[in-house]
């Protein structure tokens, strides 16, 4: 696993459009060496601005779309279409204005999808998707005020999770409270992990997570990268690190 790398950013508009001119070049730089491009989507306000940068910007175009499979690190377990659920977002914000084929958009089911209203079934259909032996290239995550990343809260079920991929995650303590999500180790089979966040409330968190926390107590202590491991802050986000 890799150590963390910062970056500090002056605010989360800045934070946002370097961040999709840094994914460009890691998506380019991936499809050179492996042929595709398997990136993980997140939500929430940094994750989507992150997406409406990318949407904006003329480099863009240097990506291969067609040879880019796009996957989510969670999802809310609503209707389809929903606009709380991250893929209605992420539609939103750059799906709809990229030649991305359908086929390659691997959404998690939604609760009025072909298994009805049982997210462990979704989460199995989602884990079965992925096979053994998957590995991400870019896994985008949000951070909590608690330290939470994708669906994975402190002390839950979910972060004590060794063995399924994909689990469905109950009594979130953020609404909605039914979702499904990547465990801790599917995280971790990611080649990089890109943890985004902004905003002194979250300065917490991130001090605890750089600074040793657990991973069951600040399981963004968890998500780490086989080759990397980035955390793109703004400098609220970063006002209570140390010097460095």
């Amino acid at each position: 696993m890799s150590d963390p790398q910062i970056v500090v950013h002056r605010g989360g508009d800045l934070l946002a459009a370097a961040t999709a001119a840094r994914l460009v070049t890691a998506l380019v730089d991936a499809q050179a060496a492996r042929g595709e491009a398997h990136l993980v989507l997140t939500g929430g306000r940094t994750g989507t601005a992150v997406l409406e940068q990318l949407r904006d910007i003329p480099a863009r175009d240097a990506v291969d779309w067609s040879r880019v499979e796009l996957y989510w690190g969670d999802e809310r377990f609503l209707p389809s279409g929903d606009p709380q659920r991250n893929e209605t977002q992420a539609r939103e914000a750059l799906l709809d204005h990229v030649p991305v084929p359908a086929e390659h958009v691997h959404v998690v089911e939604a609760s009025d999808g072909r298994f009805g209203d049982d997210p462990d079934a979704a989460a199995a259909a989602y884990a079965e998707l992925l096979g053994e032996g998957f590995a991400f290239d870019v896994c985008l995550l949000g951070v909590g005020e608690e330290g939470h990343v994708a669906s994975v809260f402190p002390d839950s079920p979910a972060v004590h999770e060794r063995d399924r991929a994909v689990v469905a995650v109950r009594n979130c303590p953020k609404p909605p409270p039914t979702r499904v999500s990547l465990s801790l180790p599917a995280i971790r089979a990611s080649r990089e992990v890109w943890l985004m966040t902004t905003g002194a409330a979250k300065a917490g968190a991130v001090a605890s997570a750089l600074g040793g926390a657990g991973e069951v107590d600040l399981p963004a202590a968890g998500a780490v990268g086989t080759e990397r491991t980035l955390w793109l802050l703004d400098t609220a986000a970063a006002s209570k690190l140390p010097p460095r």
